[in-house]
């Protein structure tokens, strides 16, 4: 692709040769300034899709920052997420002198204030933080030229549609806006048709089916009492390098993060009520091997983006089915395969049967005998304890942009304008759950 040469140069450090299918299609009509409805499945690339574009456009375009007034806003749902998407603004413009922000609840928010003094040309948020630090006078978007809504079906599941629409109230209406969705039910359509205009749909999502074809999926019927058991035999076989245990609340997930550690299995639990400092601590040990099962629940699901997670244990089955693919879709990323296996009693065979219709497929069952499971467990207890081994500038090259390239055509001062209400041409695309 046609990048900013020391876009280029990170790109290749990180040995990024291929753009996956939704950054083929996204990046060239964003570098143009055009709106993009984005709809593809978690784990596909949507990060480096639109942070191409907008590093492309600072590095080319080198627009001036005033203190407390970004250039760019991505929101994202969850504060884990938006701590990723920092880092991959860090790694992309490696090469470039580009001022970030990084703002999200469950933390002082001194040091965030100091970023954004420091003139930030792009602020990650979370939409509760981000509201708060407006109201009080630290961030004012009225020079905002390009912003992103990320995982914008999760952003309205956890409730933040009031604090969204406050926010979008104050972006200015010549902007150019990015809006990526893995679902696209009633309200999500709404507000990408209030958000965008006449935007490239770009949908690589099945139609007819969740795409799940990396993941090797099986379903274990158990009694509730031998759940436990069962997990210790799985997370001693030496093929579970790295597991990520979901469980459906959060007294369960820490419970189940006790009773592995006292079997000798190095785990660590993350939720919605740990502090901020606790969860971050317990996705770096997992990202660094450190621990080697991550038990988490639904809420930290989409926050998760790490690589090499060999497996996926649904402890309990999801209530809801679009959330076992989002569970699931933890393993088996960037093409890797990976192993999915779901614990079911006999009073969650109905949240199976869902799943199984949602994802257009009969999922492998296997019936577990309670001998078996004794025996398995007596064996997996005598193993000895399993664990793997134990605002910041950067370098806008003032001289790196190539004199042949032509600026983009969303520039400062020359804005496409926006119709209010206009949808003549707006294309908005159904797609399955992500």
């Amino acid at each position: 692709m046609d990048l900013f040469a020391p876009i280029k140069r990170a790109l290749a450090e990180q040995k990024y040769e291929t753009p996956t299918p939704i950054q083929a299609k996204t990046i060239p009509p964003a570098i143009e300034g055009q709106d993009i409805l984005g709809c593809a499945q978690t784990g596909t690339g949507k990060t480096a899709a639109f942070a191409l574009p907008i590093l492309d456009y600072l590095g080319h375009n080198e627009p001036k920052t005033v203190a407390h007034r970004p250039i760019a806003l991505i929101m994202a749902p969850t504060r884990e997420l938006a701590i990723q998407i920092d880092e991959s603004f860090r790694v992309y413009g490696k090469y470039m002198r580009v001022r970030r922000a990084l703002v999200y609840g469950g933390v002082g928010q001194g040091s965030q204030v100091e970023s954004l003094k420091r003139r930030a040309d792009v602020l990650v948020a979370t939409p509760g933080r981000l509201l708060d630090l407006m109201e009080q006078g630290h961030v004012d978007l009225r020079d905002v030229e390009i912003f992103v809504l990320d995982e914008a079906d999760r952003m309205l599941d956890m409730g933040f549609l009031p604090a969204l629409k406050k926010i979008i109230a104050k972006l200015p209406k010549e902007r150019q806006s990015l809006f990526f969705s893995a679902t696209m039910p009633p309200n999500i359509r709404d507000l990408s048709e209030r958000l965008l205009f006449n935007p490239v749909s770009v949908n690589v999502t099945p139609k007819k089916s969740v795409s799940v074809a990396q993941i090797k999926q099986s379903v274990r019927m158990v009694d509730r009492g031998n759940k436990l058991a069962l997990l210790r035999n799985l997370l001693a076989d030496a093929a579970v390098e790295r597991a990520i245990v979901f469980t459906r609340t959060k007294r369960g997930a820490n419970n189940l993060a006790r009773k592995l550690e006292k079997a000798g299995m190095f785990s660590a639990a993350i939720h919605g009520n740990k502090s901020q400092s606790a969860r971050q601590k317990a996705l770096e040990a997992f990202r660094r091997k450190q621990v080697s099962v991550l038990v988490a629940t639904d809420v930290a699901a989409r926050g998760i983006d790490i690589d090499g997670v060999t497996h996926v244990i649904n402890f309990d089955m999801p209530v809801e089915a679009e959330s076992y693919v989002h569970r699931i879709g933890r393993t088996g990323r960037a093409g890797a395969e990976g192993v999915a296996i779901s614990f079911c009693t006999d009073d969650e065979r109905g949240e199976l049967h869902s799943i199984e219709r949602l994802i257009g497929q009969k999922i492998v069952r296997t019936e577990k005998k309670q001998s078996e499971v004794g025996s398995q467990s007596a064996r997996s207890g005598s193993q000895e304890s399993r664990g793997l081994p134990t605002v910041e500038k950067q370098g806008r090259q003032g001289n790196s942009k190539s004199p042949a390239r032509a600026k983009r055509r969303f520039v400062p001062g020359k804005k496409r304008k926006r119709k209010t209400g206009d949808t003549a041409q707006r294309s908005v695309s159904s797609c399955a759950v992500s």
